[in-house]
């Protein structure tokens, strides 16, 4: 029988398969191209009357290019993509030459937003992608490819007179007084030329139609990459507002006071958006779904959690340490009676707390109540949790998040006598769908309450490693590293996978 770690390590490779680039966009896009050619994307034709022009930006968008430029073919008349500096030679040497460009490739390539900051590269191929979507005619089909992760940093157009290093000042200062991300993106946006359903407005009366790579919780449209071609939400009162709140209204430079004083005060009506069609193409969810029939296939009981899992790492573990707890009660027989009902209220409570959208939580442990001990169980969830960073050690979120869990189940079982735990085998994993956890070669690691009670036989302090951080190096002195998920590059991203895998033992 194939082990836990298998199984786990399968349902991570498959559901990071299924929003790769080039298989995400071979299954969405396609081009008819007898008389009248038609772009089809997810059953939805766009007829290609003059030229077709493509732009992207982002981290995965090298990737989505490639794939789509091998669609187009010569129906494409000219692209231009904002990628991270140094992509290109990453992906080349991690031998992924399916993410590359061809050669002669119609499509230029900009490298910028070293370190994910917006700097003079990311400006220039941002200029470059406004000069092309301003000279487009009612005839041409713009096809925008996103991805979340590094989109924003690549798109940086500030409003004239405004420089990008005044922009980036105002950023970095609300940024130092606390300010939180969606409040920097409502001031960006509102500074910006291409944010914030910009670009779509440029490339009027053109045929837009962007294919998106979510990375964020709930695939908010015009908070991915801070929405180049979707309605804001915001207008310039929201920004004043975000301003105001952090004292900072009255040290704005010339050009902000300028360009705040002369926008229009309501953001551009929704109608205006009749020429555009966003479409998501990858998402956590759907990585999900593609891991959960996985589980199926190996004969796992599966059931989805939650693709909104956010929060702080501690707190996230105690809720699946608790999961797992039940888990283990029904296994044992025990799933009614007061011990289940304690966890239940519990994990609603801490769901609550959490912002986990729990209407559904009801209704997935009543799911979980219905699953005997016969059947292996399978839990997914995705995400993104938060790291408060004390110490000075080596680790990314998925790698502490899997430590906690399994620190969390060794007390439960140590301070139980009768713990139902015990009769359980149990995995549980978190990994990065972009194959990096922090600055770590690994994308997440497995952790088990065997695992941490052998750290602990060896005389390891399981909780200095957390406080310091260190997570990494802890992984890594277990049979050579054997319980950390190295993927290598994945070049895609829609946030973070987290599996629990119980079975009777």
């Amino acid at each position: 029988t194939m082990s836990l770690r298998e199984h786990a390590l399968s349902l991570f490779r498959g559901a990071v398969g299924t929003v790769r680039p080039a298989p995400m966009l071979k299954r969405a896009l396609k081009l008819r191209g007898d008389g009248c050619p038609q772009l089809l994307v997810k059953g939805q034709a766009f007829p290609v009357k003059r030229d077709l022009y493509l732009v992207g930006f982002g981290k995965a968008v090298l990737g989505m290019a490639a794939a789509a430029e091998e669609i187009l073919g010569d129906h494409l008349t000219r692209g231009i993509i904002n990628v991270p500096l140094g992509i290109q030679e990453s992906l080349q040497r991690a031998g992924m030459q399916e993410m590359l460009l061809k050669p002669h490739s119609k499509i230029q390539v900009i490298e910028g937003a070293k370190n994910n900051l917006p700097d003079a590269e990311a400006l220039k191929g941002a200029v470059a992608i406004q000069e092309l979507a301003e000279g487009l005619t009612a005839d041409d089909l713009l096809l925008v490819l996103i991805s979340g992760r590094g989109g924003s940093a690549l798109l940086p157009a500030p409003i004239p007179p405004i420089l990008l290093e005044e922009k980036e000042k105002l950023t970095k200062l609300l940024a130092s007084r606390g300010a939180a991300i969606q409040e920097l993106n409502v001031v960006r946006k509102t500074l910006s030329v291409l944010k914030g359903g910009g670009l779509a407005q440029l490339a009027h009366p053109a045929r837009v139609v962007s294919l998106i790579l979510s990375d964020v919780i709930g695939d908010p449209l015009d908070i991915i990459a801070s929405g180049p071609t979707a309605p804001s939400s915001h207008s310039v009162q929201d920004c004043l507002q975000i301003l105001t709140k952090y004292n900072l209204l009255h040290d704005l430079p010339e050009s902000v006071e300028t360009v705040l004083s002369s926008s229009p005060t309501k953001p551009t009506a929704p109608e205006n958006y009749s020429h555009v069609s966003n479409i998501i193409l990858g998402s956590n969810t759907l990585a999900l779904e593609e891991a959960k029939r996985q589980a199926e296939g190996l004969g796992y009981a599966a059931l989805v959690l939650s693709a909104a899992v956010r929060g702080e790492v501690g707190r996230v573990a105690t809720l699946y340490c608790q999961l797992i707890q039940l888990v283990c009660l029904g296994f044992a027989g025990l799933g009614e009676g007061p011990p289940s009902d304690e966890l239940r209220g519990n994990l609603l409570q801490l769901a609550a707390e959490l912002q986990i959208p729990g209407s559904d939580l009801d209704e997935f442990l009543q799911a979980l109540r219905g699953l005997g001990p016969a059947r292996p169980v399978c839990v997914l969830a995705g995400g993104e949790t938060t790291v408060q960073l004390q110490g000075t050690g080596k680790g990314g979120r998925n790698q502490e998040l899997a430590l906690q869990v399994g620190l969390g189940l060794h007390r439960a079982q140590a301070t139980a006598a009768s713990s139902p735990q015990g009769r359980c085998e149990i995995l549980f994993f978190s990994g990065g769908t972009d194959g990096q956890d922090g600055p770590t070669e690994a994308a997440g690691a497995f952790c088990s309450p065997g695992l941490v009670a052998e750290a602990l036989q060896e005389g390891l302090d399981v909780e200095a490693f957390l406080r310091n951080n260190d997570s990494y190096t802890f992984f890594s002195q277990f049979q050579g590293g054997h319980h950390l998920l190295v993927t290598g590059l994945t070049g895609t991203n829609v946030m973070d996978i987290q599996a629990i895998l119980i079975r009777a033992m």
